[in-house]
């Protein structure tokens, strides 16, 4: 038997509108749910799935069936079906299993689709980058409970992107990507992060690295793909997404707070890298 504990089916219609919004139509959930399968009991979903699906064991021991290829399951793994496959699940006879599960799908998909192929070999998911997995699952499911309004599912949806990527990139924690990078690379963007509020010039981040100028610019873009002031700029517009989603300050004081001198400047270089100006960015979930 299978036991649905919450359980959110988005309605086609409103799937539409999602495929629709520039902000959502790249990643989206259609489904979502937290469910129990008893000892000896099979989920099966009978046919080839419409959209990948995102599973997670939190208790339990089973056999999931993806296509033709058995894979032993356990407590705190994970495993996504893609698109097109035929999926099945067996618990085991002595334990009932607690899954979560995520119906997605999304122009984006397309991108990381590689990246399936990988969790199905079920990594355990006990590193940093994932510690607050179950906590993002709660915010999903609190949200979708206060129905499906415009303004909720895009916050959902972007919630959903943040939790898939700690699946895919489940294999590392925060200090494997920390470990990856060059130490001056590290040692340059946390001192840029420090000073976000700053006019640094390429001659003091250098500095700070302890290269020359040319040397360290060949060194950044190798390491990241973007000069030091131009990654310094990235920094600071991220920074100034954060004041406008979380904060009431005026653009004109964010803009001095992250060291412009003229907030025309800040607009400008806000809507290059964003796509829309900053006053259009706090107001984006207004916009259909």
């Amino acid at each position: 038997m299978i036991n649905e504990i919450r359980y959110y089916k988005i309605p086609k219609p409103l799937i539409a509108e999602i495929q629709r919004n520039q902000l959502t139509s790249d990643l989206y959930l259609t489904e979502m749910g937290e469910i129990e399968v008893e000892h000896g009991s099979i989920w099966d979903l009978y046919k080839k799935q419409e959209n990948h699906v995102l599973v997670y064991c939190l208790k339990g021991n089973g056999i999931a069936i993806i296509g033709n290829e058995q894979i032993p399951v356990s407590s705190d793994q994970f495993f996504i079906v893609p698109e097109g496959d035929v999926f099945k699940f067996y618990s085991v006879i002595n334990e009932n299993s607690r899954l979560f599960l995520a119906h997605f799908n999304g122009e984006k998909t397309k991108l990381f689709g590689h990246s399936f192929s990988v969790v199905r070999s079920l990594i355990p998911s006990v590193n940093n980058l994932v510690a607050n997995r179950e906590m993002l699952f709660s915010e999903i499911f609190n949200n979708l409970a206060k129905g499906f309004h415009d303004e909720n599912l895009a916050y959902v949806n972007l919630c959903f992107g943040h939790l898939l990527g700690t699946f895919i990139y489940a294999h590392k924690t925060s200090d494997d990507f920390a470990d990856d990078s060059n130490p001056a690379v590290r040692q340059a963007i946390s001192f840029m992060n420090k000073n976000l509020s700053a006019k640094l010039t390429l001659k003091m981040i250098s500095a700070e690295a302890g290269y020359s100028p040319t040397y360290f610019t060949t060194l950044f873009r190798n390491e990241t793909g973007y000069s030091p002031l131009s990654y310094f700029s990235h920094l600071k517009i991220l920074k100034a997404t954060e004041l406008l989603d979380y904060t009431r300050t005026k653009i004109k004081v964010i803009s001095f707070q992250l060291g412009f001198a003229d907030p025309y400047y800040f607009t400008k270089d806000f809507k290059k890298r964003m796509g829309m100006s900053p006053r259009q960015y706090r107001n984006r979930v207004r916009v259909n």
